[in-house]
């Protein structure tokens, strides 16, 4: 077998180093246009980052160890500032009975004011429930077909909105034609498109603004959490908003609970997230992807927007959607961000 050593090889001699390669060129076409990196398309945040930290909040609960902490501290705190009141008045009392008097007078309209907005929040609550319950009548009267029922309920709307100048029009048709219904459906129908439509086109208009508000801010404001910060106070306001157009008090407490029951019915779902077919329909296959990244952001968010507001809707009306068709999410997010998408199409170019 021969010796591999021995086989001659290239030598290096002296200083020497060996040549490097020469870069290699290139030749471009001059008849196709040069790439810009400029143009490049960015992907908007697929999952509305802004949406789904906000649903997050909203829903979630404290541990029994937190609950039970706040409920200690709470309880402290009102029995050391109902001590300190108590100490505060009389010893104004002994020193000078005039600002004794006085400082006692604006204790007891401290109290009276903070009654008057218990008994607000607790009549906010039990008319939240009263509108549950129509909804729930409603819904099983058009399965049963009770006309009697269905009568009920006619009347209770009839009285729920009695006082209200916007609905005098459709009481007053409803009032003309209910004789001529025979049958439930007929008649739940009837109060449905009389009574619902004008408050549906109201609420449709609350969602749209709070759907474009944080579109906007999403897009324009670069603030670390200034979206998530829009988003849980325009979705606030929003069903807030809603809940009075269909007939509820507004109420803080009613407000965040209804709140957190529409966002943990979305949760459950799995409707806050970002689908395919929720844009597709107004950004024309292609707008999101010429987008800049935060007005893509500011489009997915206000969708979503759009998603809670429907929900809340559906909980705040009381009576179901059947005669009115429910308002489809990808139709009302193009009407609320249509001057949006024009104006991101404007940046852009």
């Amino acid at each position: 077998m021969a010796d591999n050593s021995e086989i001659p090889g290239p030598q290096l001699r002296g200083p020497e180093l060996p040549r490097l390669a020469r870069p290699a060129l290139v030749e471009l076409d001059e008849t196709e246009p040069a790439a810009d990196p400029g143009l490049a398309e960015a992907p908007p945040d697929p999952e509305g980052r802004a949406m789904l930290v906000a649903a997050r909040l909203a829903t979630r609960r404290a541990s029994p160890l937190t609950r039970f902490a706040a409920w200690v501290f709470s309880a402290l705190f009102s029995l050391v500032l109902s001590v300190a009141a108590y100490d505060f008045v009389t010893g104004l009392l002994t020193a000078n009975s005039v600002i004794g008097w006085i400082a006692l007078v604006l204790v007891g309209l401290a109290i009276l004011a903070l009654s008057l907005l218990a008994l607000r929040e607790l009549a906010a609550t039990f008319r939240m429930a009263r509108i549950d319950r129509l909804r729930q009548r409603a819904a099983e009267a058009h399965v049963k077909g009770d006309v009697k029922a269905a009568r009920q309920i006619t009347a209770d709307l009839k009285s729920l909105y009695a006082s209200r100048p916007d609905q005098s029009w459709g009481l007053a048709r409803l009032a003309e034609r209910e004789g001529e219904m025979m049958d439930a459906d007929a008649l739940l129908n009837l109060t449905e498109t009389e009574l619902m439509a004008p408050l549906d086109r109201a609420a449709l208009a609350e969602v749209e603004g709070a759907a474009r508000q944080v579109a906007t801010v999403t897009a324009l404001v670069p603030m670390a959490l200034a979206d998530v910060a829009t988003a849980l106070y325009s979705n606030l306001r929003m069903i807030r908003r809603l809940s009075e157009i269909y007939g509820g008090r507004s109420s803080t407490l009613g407000n965040l609970r209804l709140m957190r029951r529409v966002f943990t019915a979305l949760l459950g779902a799995g409707a806050i997230s970002l689908a395919d077919d929720l844009i597709g329909g107004y950004a024309s296959g292609g707008v999101l992807g010429r987008l800049s990244r935060r007005f893509g952001e500011g489009v997915v968010n206000g969708a979503l927007t759009t998603r809670v507001g429907i929900a809340a809707m559906e909980a705040c009306r009381p009576m179901p959607f059947t005669a009115l068709p429910r308002p489809g999410t990808t139709a009302t997010t193009s009407r609320a961000l249509a001057g949006f998408l024009n104006r991101a199409k404007e940046a852009q170019t």
